[in-house]
């Protein structure tokens, strides 16, 4: 089967089916929301905490998987945590409330911690730098099709059976994911591994969990603002702890000194600033075709499907994009494209033609998939071997925390639209509101882009290839 595929390919493919697996739950979840609501008897909105507390536990177990899998071994822990998700997945299928579904949430979180960021990590490890471009596209392809059938089959499963079905599907794709770790990937670990830093830890995470907490609730009408306040400021104290204990300890959880990579820099803060605003789109657009235009589910997810379809046609073009133009344009230019696709989406009205939208949510896909490779592609350019493991924790935390962020920042700008409108329920000036700003809050990220040299990440994407430079701060 695997004959005419080269090993790291085939270790890109068997990673994905990680990735395939939390994508497809993430969409799914997301389609389902006013169903789940029905059942639960509650409201939509106050769903988003299944959502934002899935992120809260990826922010706060994510900065730990690097040193889990130098100590234990990737595919040992990658094994485990795989086997962790589909159990989570299991848990949320079987939830007859709220409560349960977020403890249910933390469970898959704690699994997706150390699925994704270690599956990058031995991705990483396995192909050479002239190749990752490539790696980067083959393992988002099959990751892909998570965002391009969730939505129509969380829909269809929604509309037609239960929206428990959504959840079970994550256990036959366990499986096979379980099986094709067991053949394919080497237990990469390393043979000395400093003791983990549970002061930086627990203070992170702390803190993480704190913000993105703190956001949810100021969505929230009956959230005390006198406790949001606290939260918030605890959460911000805890912070700036963190900072400072990380640049103190020997062995700190993540390496701040990554941050005088430019490469990496830039994509950590304008890509974190870039998927806060993209991040709100998943969330927005099921909610305005079934509650503010009255669609049903299975019409929600066949038509928000478009844009994982979008993406597709990027993987193919990706790399003689970024060799023709370079990081630092296409992340300008890509990501003023992709916030105004986000933007377009407020013109969407209950009788806008079913193509129109399909033509929309396509090519922002395309633009959106483009930037997301392109930012996981740049941050590793300059990043040495040895330091691949914490670079691949720090950019996965920072990644799901944004996305996280995004999905809190969606729910709050459609509370105070419906504050400021006196609605009770979200209506589609509302959503047209949020996805402005959202769209807004995208575009606004190429502004930290424009700091990039026109020459960075030269090695990886053969744009005016450079000569390879070294030097004792871990660029090269």
């Amino acid at each position: 089967m695997f004959a005419f595929v080269s090993r790291p390919m085939v270790v890109a493919l068997t990673v994905a089916c990680a990735l395939f697996m939390e994508n497809l739950d993430g969409t799914v979840i997301a389609t389902a929301l006013p169903a789940m609501a029905d059942s639960f008897g509650d409201t939509p909105v106050r769903l988003s905490l299944g959502i934002t507390v899935y992120m809260i536990s990826l922010a706060i177990f994510i900065p730990i998987s690097g040193w889990v899998a130098d100590r234990f071994g990737a595919r040992t822990v990658f094994r485990i945590a795989i086997a962790v998700f589909t159990l989570g997945s299991i848990f949320c299928g079987l939830c007859n409330n709220l409560p349960e579904l977020a403890l249910a949430r933390v469970l898959q979180g704690m699994g997706g911690a150390m699925m994704v960021p270690v599956g990058r990590l031995i991705l990483l490890r396995s192909v050479a730098k002239t190749e990752l471009v490539r790696a980067m596209a083959y393992l988002t392809v099959p990751a892909l099709l998570g965002p391009v059938l969730g939505p129509p089959v969380g829909g269809f499963f929604t509309t037609y059976a239960t929206w428990r079905w959504i959840f079970f599907l994550n256990v036959p794709i366990g499986i096979l994911g379980m099986t094709l770790v067991s053949i394919f990937i080497e237990n990469y670990k390393e043979e000395e591994t400093p003791p983990l830093d549970w002061v930086g830890f627990l203070l992170s995470g702390g803190a993480l969990a704190g913000l993105v907490y703190g956001l949810d609730l100021i969505g929230r009408s009956t959230a005390s603002p006198a406790i949001i306040g606290v939260i918030l400021g605890a959460s911000l104290t805890a912070g700036a702890i963190t900072v400072w204990h990380f640049r103190r300890h020997p062995h700190p959880l993540l390496d701040l000194s990554l941050l005088s990579i430019p490469t990496y820099a830039v994509s950590i803060t304008g890509g974190s600033i870039f998927r806060v605003g993209a991040g709100a789109m998943p969330f927005l657009l099921p909610l305005m075709l079934q509650v503010g235009f009255g669609w049903s589910a299975f019409t929600s997810g066949l038509l928000t499907c478009a844009s994982a379809l979008g993406s597709f046609a990027m993987k193919i073009t990706a790399r003689p994009i970024l060799r023709g133009f370079g990081f630092r344009r296409v992340l300008i230019g890509n990501g003023i494209v992709s916030g105004l696709s986000i933007m377009l989406c407020a013109v969407f009205q209950v009788t806008t033609p079913y193509l129109f939208i399909l033509g929309i949510l396509l090519m922002g896909g395309f633009f959106r998939s483009l930037q997301y490779t392109s930012l996981n592609t740049v941050a590793y350019a300059d990043i040495v071997p040895a330091k691949m493991s914490v670079a691949s924790s720090a950019a996965s935390m920072m990644q799901q925390l944004s996305n996280g962020l995004g999905v809190a920042v969606g729910a709050l700008l459609l509370q105070l639209t419906q504050l400021w409108g006196g609605n009770d329920t979200p209506t589609t000036t509302d959503f047209h509101l949020s996805f402005a700003v959202a769209g807004l809050i995208a575009l606004s990220s190429a502004l930290v882009f424009r700091g990039l040299d026109p020459t960075a990440g030269a090695e990886v994407s053969g744009h005016h290839r450079a000569p390879v430079k070294s030097d004792a701060g871990g660029a090269r």
